[in-house]
């Protein structure tokens, strides 16, 4: 099992590219389930979801051809309407191609997912906006069945808002009979980047990027070509480390106005941002400002950056509180960085943490992939060196993480 080993206390200076969204390319490589014709797709990460995902896609009968950052996908062939647990329990994204084949085919069966445990993330209300659209659905021995002649058009309104059930539906609905009302859906920037590329393929949808999505059943959609957007996740992240070991760097191929709320934050932790439209460059040479906050849906502050600023959080010049309302179980990452030395404190769902003068390195553990980011940005600030084991969790979301530090400055090795 690999592990990262740190040195920390180096400056970050140069230029880091940022890869494609896995959060986009994962549902954006489903949709290849629903034409016969080619999906061209670049700026695609190369990421262990992504590999798994196109290993699964694989087994349908979608013939795919991969070559670096671009995939072209041709789903004439289908003829498995499975995802098999072995392929799905790692990543929860698999139950993204339920929604596809049941709509092109009219059934699927997919087995109950994985992933992060970092809450129980349950896919009841893929069940129930597909049960709306007319699908039988039944669970049995840890697998979906459903079945469904044809979609019907209805109004879904989900108890609470889910990127990946809205992405699940909205597949589904492309192909459904009349109209389709998605209420209270997820308005993510990667929903959008899906349904742009929909509409490419000749899906009708309105309300992209809002609450509200209304979306005209085709009969049939075709090929199309689409450039995955860029990962504001990671982009986040590694502004979040030139915060916390101090540097000049250069983040390329990024998007900015999908960045507010993390962008925000920085500026008030102290760092000073100097933004173009692919780029930004940040500079850090002073101890971080704390900084409080709540995550919550798009627009807001997003849970995936919560433990990351909380990092650049334990070595700041006072105190701050983080409220996590998403997931009920994404603190723990916090006892391995109390190992380093920081003074964090949790109750329920709030973390108090008062920043600390130096951290110290230590052997940690990564328990899922956002707390493997934080463990790399607070090993880069302490002081000696911090091994990370377990870090598969980081290889299924950030593309070659410790080469593209290295690349800037950092002291940072892959122990295979």
């Amino acid at each position: 099992m690999d592990k990262l080993l740190i040195t920390g206390g180096k400056r970050l200076v140069g230029d880091i590219q940022i890869s494609g969204a896995k959060n986009a390319a994962l549902p954006i490589l489903c949709a290849g389930l629903l034409t016969a014709g080619d999906l061209e797709l670049s700026n695609v990460p190369n990421l262990h979801d992504v590999a798994t995902m196109l290993k699964l896609l694989r087994q349908t009968g979608l013939a795919i051809e991969q070559n670096g950052d671009k995939v072209v996908m041709n789903g004439s062939a289908i003829n498995k309407l499975e995802a098999p647990y072995e392929l799905v329990k790692t990543m929860r994204a698999s139950i993204l191609v339920l929604g596809p084949l049941l709509a092109r085919f009219g059934e699927a069966k997919v087995s109950l997912p994985g992933g992060c445990a970092i809450g129980s993330r349950p896919v009841d209300q893929h069940i129930k906006g597909l049960q709306a659209l007319g699908a039988d659905i039944s669970i049995d021995a840890g697998y979906i069945y459903a079945k469904a002649k044809k979609l019907k058009g209805t109004r879904v309104v989900t108890d609470m808002i889910t990127v990946t059930g809205t992405e699940n539906l909205l597949m589904a609905a492309t192909l459904a009979d009349g109209e389709t009302v998605l209420d209270n859906a997820a308005c993510e920037p990667e929903v959008t980047d899906l349904a742009n590329l929909l509409v490419a393929m000749g899906a009708k949808i309105d309300g992209i990027g809002t609450h509200r999505l209304v979306i005209q059943g085709v009969s049939s959609l075709h090929g199309a070509a689409h450039t995955v957007i860029s990962d504001r996740i990671e982009a986040a992240t590694f502004l979040c480390a030139v915060a916390a070991a101090g540097g000049d760097i250069t983040i390329r191929n990024t998007r900015v106005d999908i960045m507010d709320a993390a962008l925000e934050k920085l500026r008030e932790m102290g760092l000073r941002l100097t933004v173009g439209d692919t780029w930004i460059r940040a500079q850090m040479d002073a101890r971080p400002t704390p900084v409080s906050f709540s995550t919550t849906e798009y627009p807001g502050f997003p849970t995936d950056m919560q433990a990351q600023f909380m990092a650049v959080n334990t070595i700041a010049d006072g105190s701050s509180t983080v409220q996590e309302t998403i997931f009920e179980n994404r603190f723990m990452h916090v006892q391995e960085m109390n190992r380093l030395g920081a003074a964090i404190q949790t109750d329920g769902n709030t973390a108090t943490i008062r920043g600390v003068q130096q951290l110290i390195g230590a052997p940690v553990m990564a328990t899922d992939l956002r707390a493997s980011a934080s463990l790399v940005i607070a090993g880069l600030a302490a002081k000696g060196e911090t091994l990370i084991d377990r870090i598969y969790h980081l290889d299924r979301g950030y593309d070659r993480m410790e080469v593209k530090l290295s690349a800037v400055g950092a002291n940072i090795t892959r122990i295979k």
